[in-house]
């Protein structure tokens, strides 16, 4: 049968990172192409304690339906945490629960877009806000990303030069995939050029509590005196990805336009574990387990850096992330990062493409991304060593 698909989805491409997970778990193969937190992060003894609490005692609770904008004791706990860790949340502000912070950006897509309205992004980018802005009918356009975050010149230019831009999207806290944080001198001067152009900003922040080395950096939400910003965060990188708990924090006017779109997608998130994870915040230490998470995330990234400045060329660049669980690196132009990457994957190494994050698919990538959170420690040195090798030989072709 031939089936007519939407022109919203006719060319909507499958997450690269997604379908490089279809290859993986061969004898042998080291995937530095994940985006999970390390299994090791899961407090699995907590929440096995807590589920058997739960079912024992509220299992109604846990097993009716919710209220869209998530389970209370929840939302309380995320707002006071907003509060007191990052500065965020004023009396014009309200919450909501969403399912993964995922569901945050594509519901913010489309309450905020029109079909053909530009949703600005840094370039490179999460391919799952921009595979969310493209269904919608949004169009992302690309912003360059510097050393300190996102191209202030580029930026006003991209503002004065495209029509209905709706908002900025930008990951300014162990960027997605570069692995950059964005300088509070920067954060500034957006929040200006938000202010001037009359646009929003979705600040995605689902690394922010991995920072292992420098200083905190603030928040967009926690500087915005005009309600301009939309704080997008998640509980996926610090207790289990699996349970998809994520939130929105704006502006109260904006929340209840999406909890109607939320209504129209799925009701509510998963009350059981949203149950599990308030339970877990009133209950355990989670700062302290968030601090064990940054140590060993700080181990594995400098083992990473540690290898690739033992064993890779040096005509191999990369970035240095201050936390978080990704690092980028960069071929010179006269490679083929595509033969790269092939060559990798018949050594059973497997990396993400640069091009996959691009906000325009058709532009060409010398990058790509490395995960260090996922791979144990013997496979971070094996793995890294293989790839400098394949990067010296081609080197020596080219």
């Amino acid at each position: 049968m031939d089936y007519s698909v939407s022109e919203k989805f006719r060319n909507l491409k499958p997450s690269a990172i997604r379908e490089i997970f279809k290859s993986l778990g061969a004898a042998g193969s080291i995937s530095f192409a994940a985006g999970n937190p390390n299994p090791d992060s899961f407090p699995v003894e907590e929440m096995r304690g807590l589920a058997d609490e739960i079912f024992g005692k509220e299992a109604v609770t846990a097993l009716q339906y919710g209220i869209t904008e998530g389970y209370a004791p929840l939302r309380k706990l995320v707002a006071e945490r907003l509060k007191r860790v990052y500065g965020i949340g004023t009396p014009d502000d309200d919450l909501i629960i969403v399912t993964g912070g995922q569901q945050g950006i594509e519901l913010t897509c489309k309450v905020m877009c029109n079909e053909g309205d530009v949703v600005l992004c840094e370039n490179p980018s999460f391919i799952g806000a921009l595979n969310a802005f493209r269904s919608l009918g949004a169009r992302p356009v690309g912003v360059p990303l510097d050393g300190d975050g996102i191209n202030l010149e580029e930026l006003e230019n991209a503002l004065k030069n495209n029509k209905n831009v709706k908002f900025l999207y930008t990951i300014p806290t162990f960027q997605n995939p570069a692995g950059i944080t964005t300088s509070l001198e920067k954060r500034k001067a957006v929040l200006k050029l938000a202010e001037k152009y009359g646009i929003l900003i979705l600040e995605d922040n689902p690394y922010g509590d991995l920072r292992f080395t420098g200083e905190d950096v603030p928040t967009y939400k926690s500087m915005d005196t005009e309600g301009r910003v939309i704080y997008c965060g998640s509980f996926s990188k610090v207790l289990s990805a699996g349970m998809r708990i994520g939130f929105l924090s704006a502006n109260k006017e904006l929340i209840s336009k999406i909890v109607v779109a939320k209504q129209v997608e799925d009701v509510h998130t998963n009350v059981f574990f949203q149950m599990i994870c308030a339970k877990y915040i009133e209950r355990y230490d989670l700062e302290a387990h968030i601090a064990e998470i940054r140590e060993m995330y700080r181990r594995k990234a400098g083992l990473m850096i540690g290898a690739l400045e033992e064993f890779m060329p040096k005509e191999v660049g990369f970035t240095r992330p201050e936390g978080g669980i990704f690092l980028w690196c960069s071929l010179p132009e006269k490679l083929s990062l595509s033969e790269f990457v092939r060559r990798a994957g018949e050594k059973n190494v497997f990396v993400v493409p640069g091009t996959a994050f691009s906000t325009d698919p058709e532009e060409e990538s010398h990058s790509f991304r490395l995960n260090y959170s996922m791979p144990s420690d013997e496979e971070i040195g094996q793995g890294i060593k293989i790839l400098a090798d394949i990067a010296r030989e081609m080197l020596a072709e080219a």
